[in-house]
């Protein structure tokens, strides 16, 4: 039997399996996306129901198998339990689990959108800017990292917003949410991030449409 591994992830998606198990999906540093079992995760007192849950951040040690692995353990850095505690943050945290995991591939190098995640979702805990920003903010660097033409706005804009675009673009994660912009200049950026978003996140996300009925209007 291959010696267990040790990967640096989150759970960006977890399913029910019959009575005690959970399927997860985790965005991994070393390996990008993978699928997972935590057998018996939902028994009473398992100490693999925590690590099973959508947003858990840490260190995973896992058996590979064939197709999928078996998680065996896991020390837990963040579970983002704060998110749990507002309604709207959490659907934009979801969103961003859903955007991760619509562009993450097994294999393949998963630091850029690991770290971008966990950044958007310590963004959304802090409210030093508004939601909708954030939003706004991991979209674009979203598609950044997976390689889509963003290079300039998709439509003429004030100085400002094409300014605010270009430093998403090209400013390291850490440092993505360290502004606040006027509604002016965020309308502007707002309506270039979802035009480039419509031509290149063809899909429906589900977190949206919940988003979109608990504020009323289409986001």
């Amino acid at each position: 039997m291959r010696e267990p591994v040790e990967l640096t992830g989150m759970v960006i998606k977890s399913t029910s399996v019959g009575e005690y198990d959970r399927r997860m999906v985790l965005l991994t540093r070393e390996r990008g996306k993978i699928t997972a079992f935590a057998r018996g995760a939902k028994r009473p007192g398992s100490n693999l129901m925590g690590p099973s849950r959508p947003f858990a951040f840490g260190t995973f040690k896992l058996y590979e198998g064939r197709e999928s692995y078996s998680l065996l353990s896991a020390r837990i850095s963040r579970y983002f339990e704060e998110l749990a505690q507002d309604i709207q943050a959490s659907c934009y945290g979801q969103y961003f689990l859903e955007v991760a995991d619509y562009y993450a591939r097994e294999n393949l190098d998963g630091s850029a959108m690991l770290l971008l995640v966990y950044q958007s979702l310590r963004a959304l805990s802090h409210d030093r800017i508004p939601d909708p920003l954030v939003r706004r903010i991991f979209e674009l660097k979203a598609m950044v990292i997976s390689g889509e033409y963003t290079q300039s706005p998709p439509a003429q804009v004030s100085d400002s917003a094409a300014y605010t675009w270009e430093y998403v673009v090209t400013a390291p994660i850490q440092k993505l949410y360290t502004f606040a912009l006027t509604q002016e200049v965020f309308d502007e950026f707002q309506r270039c991030v979802e035009i480039s978003r419509n031509r290149y996140l063809d899909r429906q996300f589900h977190s949206l449409e919940i988003l979109t009925a608990l504020c009323g209007q289409a986001l």
